[in-house]
């Protein structure tokens, strides 16, 4: 069993705080997740739940999808809900070499009573290579209803086993970010921060358990 919990201060405001947490559980018949996640103030809120479900087909791929409830919150004018899905597969091209596309939203997912606010669909494929045990580096593409082409790069470096460094871009806005994990034991702690060129600093941070599979409790 796997768990984390995220929270990011957006622009060191209050009012965007966003949070995220999330548990994943490994069957003999598949892999189930449950997230939830928060953004927002008493004024104006998202809401989102989320119920996953992924597993192998084979040795090369992964596949997955995620069924989701997300409401929002404003107060004076109520409260209305959507639900949607996505989906998402992993090719392992080689030991070193891996290959991915996740769809979000590809139909419905609107709001209100009228259903004429649609949430937006975004499909994203990416790529990433472990360079060696301490080297790694990704790239996606990413593209938004209604919005320009995104392409996220980022890398990891290993200094020791439980100390590594991260950062990267994201095109679409001109953010940097980036961040430091220490792993101890069972558990990992991110500090993470990215800046906008114009709306400033975002600092957040993720704590993640991961529990030891049988395998290595042996």
């Amino acid at each position: 069993m796997s768990a984390g919990f995220y929270g990011e201060r957006r622009f060191l405001l209050s009012e965007l705080n966003y949070y995220s947490a999330a548990i994943g559980l490994p069957t003999s018949s598949g892999n189930f997740g449950l997230q939830l996640g928060y953004f927002g103030f008493s004024d104006y809120n998202e809401t989102h739940a989320g119920l996953a479900y992924g597993r192998k087909l084979g040795a090369k791929v992964d596949i997955g999808a995620q069924f989701d409830y997300n409401s929002l919150q404003i107060t004076g004018y109520g409260k209305t809900s959507a639900i949607n899905f996505q989906l998402g597969t992993v090719l392992h091209l080689s030991e070193k070499l891996h290959v991915g596309f996740h769809a979000y939203n590809p139909v419905g997912g609107k709001f209100g009573n009228d259903k004429e606010e649609k949430l937006a669909s975004v499909y994203t494929i990416g790529s990433g290579y472990e360079a060696s045990d301490k080297f790694f580096i990704s790239a996606e593409i990413q593209k938004e209803e209604n919005r320009p082409v995104n392409v996220n790069a980022g890398l990891e470096y290993k200094f020791l086993p439980q100390l590594s460094i991260r950062g990267g871009v994201s095109t679409a806005t001109s953010v940097v970010f980036g961040g430091i994990g220490l792993q101890f034991r069972s558990f990992r702690l991110d500090i993470t921060i990215s800046h906008h060129p114009q709306l400033g600093l975002s600092p957040g941070l993720l704590l993640v358990f991961n529990g030891k599979s049988k395998t290595e409790q042996n």
